[in-house]
């Protein structure tokens, strides 16, 4: 088929497209945005971002659903109720229970 597989240099997230991806998801999604004081905050941030990365950010390539896939709320379960992520930065939306 004449496909050659090309290395990239250790320790160059530069030329790993998933690594560079993912350094610049929580760049974009989260680290931009935030102040960071120190390393405990800085673990607590990306903790956060990685909990909503999985358990609430849609993803185009599984048709807009999360990781950790959600079943659909119907309206009879109550009204839409905002959850606050990474201080309000972030939410997400689930129905309260009537």
């Amino acid at each position: 088929m004449g496909i050659e597989e090309v290395l990239c240099a250790p320790r160059s997230p530069w030329q790993n497209a998933l690594c560079e991806r993912v350094i610049g998801t929580r760049r974009r999604d989260g680290l931009d945005h935030v102040i960071i004081f120190n390393e405990r905050h800085l673990l607590r941030v990306l903790r956060q971002l990685v909990d909503y990365y999985h358990n609430d950010r849609t993803h185009l390539g599984l048709d807009k659903d999360c990781p950790v896939h959600r079943t659909v709320e119907p309206p009879e379960d109550g009204p839409i109720r905002e959850i606050p992520i990474l201080g309000g930065l972030h939410h997400r939306y689930t129905r309260k229970a009537a």
